[in-house]
């Protein structure tokens, strides 16, 4: 019988000469279900990059999948896969890592990495010292998270959208 607390994330979600890799930590139950990224509508990962890009929120997947091509941004996570019951990442437990080294290998177009929140932040300092991949000539931009707690947190939609315009510098 499979463990349904076992998570196993999405793909990358990759474009032709990417600049950005915006690494979240693990894809939320929803999102997986769905097989979408930021597939939750309270997330606020969308909103807040058609605020940056100063575009209209767009409506279907396909048309998030091409306003992200069109800017140079592949999206993928951390993790490839954890126990974790419910999509809190405070849950996540026996994280594996994804093959973050071979992407940046196989797309050295890529220049910025932005972490999508403090999970994604802590697990990529972790990889770094357990894999230590060649991240010469990378930036590494932390922001804050897209979930939808950031709000209790008293950050709200315009907050976020501008911390995460330093991707829109780049």
């Amino acid at each position: 019988m499979m463990d349904p607390n076992f998570k196993i994330g999405l793909e990358p979600l990759l474009c032709e000469n990417p600049r950005i890799l915006v690494l979240g930590s693990l894809p939320s139950d929803k999102s997986i279900q769905r097989q979408e990224y930021y597939g939750n509508p309270k997330n606020l990962f969308w909103r807040v990059i058609a605020g940056v890009f100063d575009t209209d929120i767009p409506t279907d997947y396909n048309r998030k999948i091409n306003l992200l091509a069109n800017k140079g941004i592949v999206l993928w996570d951390i993790y490839h896969s954890a126990h974790r019951e419910g999509s809190l990442d405070s849950n996540i437990a026996e994280p594996e890592f994804n093959d973050i080294a071979s992407l940046l290998r196989d797309y050295p177009s890529i220049k910025t990495i932005a972490l999508n929140g403090g999970t994604a932040e802590k697990g990529f300092k972790r990889y770094r010292r357990t894999c230590n991949p060649d991240l010469s000539g990378i930036t590494i931009i932390p922001l804050k998270s897209t979930s939808s707690m950031v709000v209790t947190a008293g950050w709200n939609l315009e907050r976020l959208t501008e911390q995460w315009r330093l991707i829109s510098e780049i």
